[in-house]
């Protein structure tokens, strides 16, 4: 056990140090990526196939508009594509999806959260997860770094009336960002031993004499989009523990690294597009606070090891793959459920009561430390503000942040929009106990595990799917005609609801004009105003929840 710690202390450092050393060459590309007014010329003949002029800007409403439009056929286009698999090529002989799972399954990746109520290599073939699926964990991705761009920009301009160019941040976040890192990663992949192929079903006879179907595919190609995207949908049915996916143990890191490398370098992004990295330093201490804790935490809680079955095996090895060990899933599943990725390397419904309590936390603090892509930065952005305000309650400070002032309704958009997720959460798990006629159907036919942790196991599913994040606690059979309408609704509002509230508050400030600061200015780039967000973080969200954990988790690792 001694040997292990060791081995995971050397595993969290060793991603600490590449992140570190990744957090400025990374988060300065990005701005720059966002902010030069030159185009390729791949970009230009682009611009004129679509019909978009890059020099034009939008207002906040427009930018909005562009955003739900380009989903909305994205999701139009991945339904399609499930319902008519049985006629596209490559199909390896599977039948259309059916009409619910396509829906959810449409909903879950345009919304970046990547939650499958499916065994994907039985479920769907090599065209629907190419031109589907992977496609849109490219989109999904570059539209949430447009959002934190875009708001970003709110900050940063001095009464404007405009955001940039939805459009344009959607073809350079593609182009210069996503595209090129996913390409040498996979490439790096397939050198680790991710397969990547189109070979179908090959028969194999196994050592007792019988026959086994084994799937082949294009696995590193998708396996670094999802990882780099924070999508987190896997190839195969187990995901990251499955060898065809995550081989080695440095396969593993890579992939942690892959999670959280976007995420953590956005806020040196964000410190320079608006000319104060001091601020980016600020965000990124908070969100790499609440990471440690986090994972020490899960870390702790696995390896104590409570409950009889693990005692008995020396350890709690349960759901956990032997190549990767306690450690190496709990700093993965940190990585996975503090951002929006929902990829797992282990399965979370087989940890311990109270360490399977720590990846529903981690998700329901917002996934902001460091968050998906684009998400996270904005995620916390929305959290300074009211840190700012609620700062100001307490000592008497102006309400600013970054030279704009926080007045009634810049306020209520941030409120608005910690709200959505929590109601969405606690909605449809209370829907799903409540309303007679699917509380029977969610119990006789999706809860493996009844009692206490079948009522974690519903949370989860819903703390996930309005989170964007996709993992789950896989004793919950979620394809139902139920889950597949409710989880799907949650993802969509859970995604885009937000990401409105978050345009109308960058609109919001840039029209203001920039206020020059005061002794009565609340600084925040100091260590005072770092703790003061970490405890906005707490208290305003993962609270809310603290009622409903009684129900579940804590109630069960409290027994």
């Amino acid at each position: 056990m001694g040997a292990e710690i060791w081995f995971g202390v050397l595993q969290a450092v060793a991603v600490i140090v590449v992140l570190v050393l990744v957090y400025r060459p990374l988060g300065d590309y990005m701005a720059h990526v966002f902010s030069t007014p030159k185009n390729l010329r791949v970009e230009r003949g682009l611009y004129r196939i679509i019909g978009v002029d890059p020099a034009s800007e939008q207002t906040w409403r427009a930018y909005a508009r562009s955003i739900l439009a380009f989903s909305v056929v994205g999701l139009l286009l991945v339904y399609g594509l499930q319902r008519l698999q049985a006629f596209l090529p490559e199909s390896l002989g599977l039948p259309a999806v059916p009409e619910g799972l396509a829906f959810n399954t449409a909903a879950s990746f345009v919304a970046n959260t990547n939650w499958q109520s499916y065994s994907p290599e039985q479920t769907l073939g090599y065209t629907v997860q190419l031109a589907g699926l992977t496609v849109q964990n490219f989109v999904s991705a570059a539209v949430g770094l447009a959002v934190a761009v875009a708001l970003v920009r709110g900050f940063a301009r001095r009464g404007s009336t405009t955001l940039g160019n939805f459009w344009v941040d959607l073809t350079r976040g593609l182009g210069r960002i996503l595209l090129p890192i996913a390409l040498l990663s996979a490439i790096a992949l397939i050198a680790g031993g991710v397969i990547q192929n189109f070979a179908g079903f090959t028969d194999f006879t196994t050592v007792a004499g019988g026959t086994q179907a084994i799937p082949g595919g294009p696995v590193a190609s998708q396996e670094a989009i999802k990882l780099l995207g924070t999508n987190g949908g896997g190839f195969f049915n187990a995901n990251s523990a499955h060898p065809f996916e995550n081989p080695t143990g440095w396969t593993s890191l890579l992939e942690i690294l892959l999670i959280l490398a976007i995420p953590f370098s956005l806020p040196r992004t964000f410190g320079r597009l608006i000319g104060d990295d001091r601020q980016g330093y600020a965000i990124a201490a908070v969100m790499g606070t609440i990471f440690l804790v986090s994972l020490f935490a899960l870390s702790a809680l696995e390896l104590a090891g409570q409950g009889t079955a693990p005692q008995i095996a020396g350890g709690a090895m349960e759901g956990k793959e032997q190549r990767f060990g306690i450690l190496g899933s709990t700093l993965f599943g940190t990585a996975s459920t503090l951002t929006s990725t929902g990829a797992v390397n282990s399965m979370h419904d087989s940890y311990t009561a109270l360490g399977g309590m720590m990846p529903m936390l981690n998700m329901m603090l917002g996934e902001v430390a460091p968050g998906g892509v684009g998400s996270g930065l904005y995620g916390m952005l929305v959290l300074a503000i009211i840190a700012v305000f609620v700062g100001g309650l307490l000592v008497g400070r102006t309400p600013e942040y970054l030279g704009k002032r926080i007045g009634p309704r810049e306020i209520k958009l941030a409120s608005l929009y910690i709200l959505v997720t929590p109601t969405l959460v606690l909605a449809g798990t209370a829907l799903s106990f409540a309303i007679p006629g699917i509380r029977t159907d969610v119990e006789s036919t999706s809860i493996l595990n009844p009692g206490v942790h079948g009522m974690s196991e519903v949370l989860y599913a819903f703390t996930s799917a309005s989170n964007n994040n996709g993992s789950a606690f896989a004793g919950l059979t979620a394809n139902t005609p139920w889950f597949n309408t409710a989880l799907g609704i949650a993802m969509l509002l859970g995604r885009f609801l937000p990401i409105v509230l978050v345009l109308a508050l960058a609109g919001s400030l840039a029209a203001q004009q920039h206020v020059p600061e005061t002794s009565g200015t609340l600084p925040t780039h100091r260590p005072q105003f770092v703790g003061l967000l970490i405890a906005v973080t707490v208290v305003v969200t993962a609270l809310t929840y603290f009622p409903v954990l009684t129900l579940g988790p804590l109630a069960e690792g409290l027994v």
